[in-house]
């Protein structure tokens, strides 16, 4: 896409999940965030469309603006087709299907349980009419059969104790049965479950690829479109047109529309199956990971202290991507401020 051509007419926006605590070198994951569940994968790319808005840009002849307008208008138009009923994706089982899918597998494990409880039962009441028989005994026959008793006792001994293994290894398969269920019923959001999670939102300039605010939220997989629209408020620059966002649960709200109405910009939801309309602040996140991945930190306040000092420094070195190839963000900024 086109960049804008003056700063604070059209910022990029994205949210960047970084884990809690990391090690050193450790890789930070893509994290997906934008169903309102983290997903520690990066899902495939739909398929390739020969048409799609963005291709306005291609345009010479139109200002960025004239540009912008109908790109606005198509993408709003791709919202209001989402809202018809899709149909049922079947590639994918159903977490019914999922569960279904473990009953039967669980069926036999459960009718292999009831025959072994069984011959259980069975051996109990034969030796608990084997132990009254001898206690039955006069005591001259009882020394006679105390050998064979012993040795029935022993085999008695033995059979109980495989019985106790029994159980423990049956609480651990259930556990394991349970664990299953579970996973299944959280759906995606299971995926990162394992671990703590914090959620920075990407501010960049769409001109001149300033950052201008790394706002941190502490909740993580919960942060919500009250916080993210809240932080937004602070930093948006007075003449601001547009703002980029992808379609995510955390910026396509009625507190971001609210927001835009009030501030007096577009809102432009980026095309689905074309990420790279937003591309900005996508390169920008990538930027960001690789330059935490060399850090190690042990909870937000070490990661906040790391990102403070990651703003300035991306904003001062030489970046190939601008009108001007070599000059910083802050260059270009002033460079144009002065023009």
């Amino acid at each position: 896409m086109r960049c804008a051509e003056q700063p604070g007419q059209a910022l990029n926006i994205d949210l960047c999940f970084v884990p809690e605590t990391h090690a050193a070198q450790e890789k930070l994951p893509a994290v997906s965030g934008s169903s309102g569940h983290l997903v520690v994968e990066r899902c495939a790319a739909g398929e390739e469309r020969s048409e799609w808005p963005g291709q306005v840009f291609a345009d010479a002849e139109l200002s960025y603006e004239d540009a912008m307008q109908p790109y606005v208008q198509a993408t709003r138009d791709g919202l209001v087709q989402h809202r018809l009923p899709r149909p049922v994706q079947t590639e994918e089982p159903s977490t019914w299907q999922a569960e279904r899918q473990g009953q039967v597998e669980r069926y036999p494990v459960m009718l292999q349980r009831k025959q072994e409880d069984a011959a259980w039962k069975a051996a109990k009441t034969r030796h608990r009419q084997a132990h009254l028989a001898y206690t039955k005994l006069a005591k001259e026959h009882r020394i006679q059969q105390q050998a064979a008793w012993q040795v029935e006792q022993s085999a008695w001994n033995g059979l109980r104790q495989a019985h106790h293994d029994q159980l423990q290894a049956r609480k651990l398969e259930n556990a394991a049965w349970h664990q299953r269920n579970r996973l299944i019923k959280q759906g995606p959001s299971a995926l990162s479950t394992d671990r703590s999670w914090i959620a920075i939102l990407v501010v960049t300039d769409n001109c001149t690829r300033q950052c201008l605010r790394l706002p941190m939220f502490r909740t993580g997989a919960k942060v919500t479109a009250q916080e993210v629209s809240s932080a937004l408020r602070s930093v948006l620059p007075p003449r601001l047109q547009f703002l980029i966002s992808d379609q995510g649960k955390h910026f396509r709200n009625q507190l971001m529309a609210q927001l835009a109405r009030e501030e007096e910009f577009f809102h432009v939801l980026v095309y689905r199956h074309r990420p790279q309309s937003n591309g900005i602040a996508e390169r920008f996140v990538l930027t960001l990971k690789d330059w935490l991945r060399s850090l190690s930190w042990q909870g937000g306040d070490e990661l906040e202290r790391f990102v403070q000092r990651f703003q300035p420094e991306y904003n001062d070195r030489p970046h190939q991507g601008l009108a001007i190839p070599g000059l910083s963000p802050n260059e270009l900024a002033l460079r144009i401020w002065l023009m």
